[in-house]
């Protein structure tokens, strides 16, 4: 005969979140070029993982890295492997305009405004102030996501510092150190398994 708390418990387990709808995409990705713009990356985690809870830190990761390694701009591929993962080929082409609508329109009245004005001193301090904040906004971004990896107590901090030390200390290209890193990373996860 079987056990209801057991019963309780696995269907609890089996309820998911619905997923968002378009709109819902849409307007998310909307909302996030406008608060990121200039590095969109540390927002679209922070509202897909924190405030709508659509994903688990863990699942960003995994798509995070399926981004990376797909070619071009990486919150871009995130936004289309987002859509098309909860809405398919019509949930990436609204996360793409969602993402991708609001900046175009800005940085063309930005070249523009740039192009009239862009001798003014003031300006060239004004942006070393905003690339400072957008540092800042990155560097907020890897620790979160490092978070979860250190929670595992795994190999996986030994391959992101290994990562770090090829691209960053080191100055080997990216591509190198991805073509070496990745096939360690994918046998070392094959083999816990």
């Amino acid at each position: 005969m079987p056990d209801p708390a057991i019963d309780s418990v696995s269907s609890a387990q089996a309820v998911s979140v619905a997923p968002p709808t378009l709109t819902a995409i849409f307007l998310a990705f909307v909302s996030t070029s406008l608060s990121g713009f200039g590095g969109a990356m540390p927002w679209v985690r922070r509202m897909i993982v924190e405030q709508r809870r659509w994903m688990t830190p863990q699942e960003f990761n995994e798509i995070f890295s399926l981004a990376q390694f797909i070619p071009g701009p990486n919150a871009l591929n995130l936004a289309i492997v987002f859509g098309a993962r909860f809405r398919g080929p019509i949930g990436a082409i609204v996360a793409f305009c969602g993402l991708m609508g609001p900046p175009l329109v800005i940085i063309i009245v930005l070249a523009a405004l740039y192009d009239r004005y862009g001798d003014i001193a003031v300006l060239n301090r004004i942006l070393t102030g905003v690339s400072a904040a957008a540092v800042g906004l990155i560097i907020a971004f890897v620790a979160k996501m490092i978070q979860p990896l250190l929670k595992r107590r795994d190999w996986t901090v030994a391959v992101a510092l290994a990562g770090f030390v090829g691209v960053a200390i080191i100055q080997w290209p990216l591509p190198i150190v991805f073509v070496v890193l990745a096939p360690i990373s994918i046998g070392l996860a094959w083999f816990k398994r």
